[in-house]
C-alpha cells in the first residue's frame, strides 16, 4: 500500500481528498496535517510514501514545508494541491523536486488519474534494475500526465521490441543467437536480429562472439538488466 499524508488547513477539502484516496486501489491515508508544523512532525513520525501538500497553511507555506523536507534528506514524494498560480511558487516547487502541481479546483478524475501516475511510476522503478534511455523516457513522461509512447526508429514497433525483450529475459546469461530469438518469437531471422540490435542501441543488451569447433563464430545477444516481474 502507497501510503498517503494530506497537508491541508481546510478540513473539509482534506475530508474530500482522503474520500477520492480511499477509492483507489494500493492507497491508503495515514494522516491529515493542517500546519506546515504538524505536517513535518508527521512525515518525520508516519514516513508516508507520498505527501499531498497545500501551499496556504497558517504558519508557514507549503513550499517552506518541502524545503525543510528536502534540507532534512526526507525521502517522502511530494505533490502540490493549492490554489497558488503564481509562476514563483511554482518554480520553487519544482526546484523542490515536486512529482506534480494540481491547481485547484480541479475534478476527481484529474486528481484520481495522477495518483494512479503516481503508482504508475513507482512500479516502473521497482520493477527496473537498471534504465535504459527509453525507459528514462517513458518515466519523465509519466510525471508529464501520463505514459508517453515510446519513440522507436522506422521499422521498429514498441510491441515487437517488447516480444524480443521478453525472449531475451527467458534465455537469462547464456542469451540467444538472431536465428534462436527468431525460433522463439517466429520473426524472420533478419528481423530478429534487427530487434537485437535495436535493443543494444538502447543500452539493453549486449552481444558477445561465441566460437564453435568449425565456421564463423556466433553472435550471443543477452539482456543487460533482466526486470524483475511483479
Amino acid at each position: 500500500m502507497i501510503g498517503v499524508l494530506i497537508v491541508d488547513d481546510d478540513f473539509m477539502v482534506a475530508k474530500v481528498h482522503a474520500g477520492f484516496i480511499a477509492a483507489l486501489d494500493g492507497f491508503e491515508v495515514v494522516g491529515s496535517a493542517s500546519t506546515g508544523g504538524q505536517a513535518l512532525e508527521d512525515i518525520a513520525r508516519l514516513k508516508p510514501d507520498l505527501v499531498l501538500l497545500d501551499v496556504y497553511l497558517p504558519d508557514m507555506t507549503g513550499l517552506d514545508v518541502l524545503r525543510r523536507l528536502r534540507a532534512a534528506g526526507s525521502s517522502a514524494d511530494v505533490i502540490v494541491i493549492s490554489a497558488a498560480r503564481d509562476v514563483d511558487s511554482i518554480r520553487s516547487a519544482l526546484h523542490g523536486g515536486v512529482l506534480h502541481y494540481l491547481v485547484k479546483p480541479f475534478d476527481r478524475r484529474t486528481f484520481e488519474a495522477r495518483l494512479r501516475d503516481y503508482a504508475a511510476l513507482r512500479g516502473e522503478l521497482a520493477a527496473l534494475g537498471e534504465a535504459a534511455q527509453p525507459d528514462v523516457d517513458r518515466m519523465f513522461g509519466m510525471l508529464r500526465g501520463g505514459p508517453q509512447p515510446i519513440a522507436t526508429p522506422k521499422g521498429i514497433t514498441p510491441e515487437t521490441l517488447e516480444l524480443v525483450r521478453q525472449a531475451l529475459e527467458a534465455a537469462g546469461p547464456e542469451g540467444l543467437s538472431a536465428t534462436e530469438c527468431s525460433a522463439h518469437t517466429g520473426l524472420a531471422r533478419v528481423s530478429a536480429r534487427r530487434y537485437l540490435e535495436q535493443l543494444m542501441a538502447d543500452q539493453e543488451a549486449d552481444v558477445r562472439q561465441r566460437y564453435g569447433t568449425a565456421g564463423r563464430p556466433e553472435r550471443r545477444f543477452t539482456l543487460r538488466s533482466p526486470r524483475r516481474r511483479g
